[in-house]
This record gives structure tokens, C-alpha cells and sequence, in this order.
């Protein structure tokens, strides 16, 4: 089994934050304001989204269809940079 480790150990996280920001500008319309507090999760590779009520949640369902990959999370409607500080501290709490 593939960890978190071992697949942020493989990418460029600056690089799937830069094209996940990308990414969510311009599909921002169709979740934001209907979707706001939600979070999205990000595949860069194939540009979907994954929705959750929770970062698990919308990164659970994302690692369902991708268990490989790294995803782009943020909070619909909220900060983009405030957002991954967010969910960073989560993950190391």
C-alpha cells in the first residue's frame, strides 16, 4: 500500500499548488457561492473535483478513483493560502 509518504515523496508540491490554484480559478464559478464552506479536492492531472463536507471526505472520495496521486484541496469560498495552512496543520496535529 502506497503511503502519504511515499507519494509526497515523489511530487513537486509546489507545483500541484500552483496548478491546482490554476485550476480552481477557473472551475471556481461553478461551486462558489452554492458550495461555500465545502471543500474540493483537486486531481491536477485530469482537472476534476472531488466534493466533500470535509477535506477527508472530499479527499477520500478522490483517492477512491486516484490512490496514487496527490490532490489540491481548498476550502470553497475561504482564502486559498489560509485554506492549505489549514489542512496542513490537520495533517500534522
Amino acid at each position: 500500500m502506497v503511503t502519504t509518504n511515499d507519494l509526497l515523496a515523489k511530487v513537486n508540491i509546489h507545483s500541484i499548488a500552483e496548478e491546482g490554484k490554476k485550476i480552481y480559478a477557473r472551475i471556481k464559478n461553478e461551486y462558489d457561492p452554492k458550495e461555500k464552506g465545502k471543500f474540493l479536492a483537486i486531481d491536477i492531472e485530469s482537472k476534476h473535483g472531488y466534493l466533500g463536507t470535509t477535506s477527508a471526505e472530499a479527499l477520500a472520495q478522490a483517492r477512491e478513483h486516484h490512490p496514487d496521486r496527490v490532490f489540491y484541496v481548498v476550502k470553497i469560498g475561504y482564502d486559498v493560502a489560509e485554506t492549505m495552512v489549514q489542512s496542513f496543520l490537520k495533517l500534522h496535529a
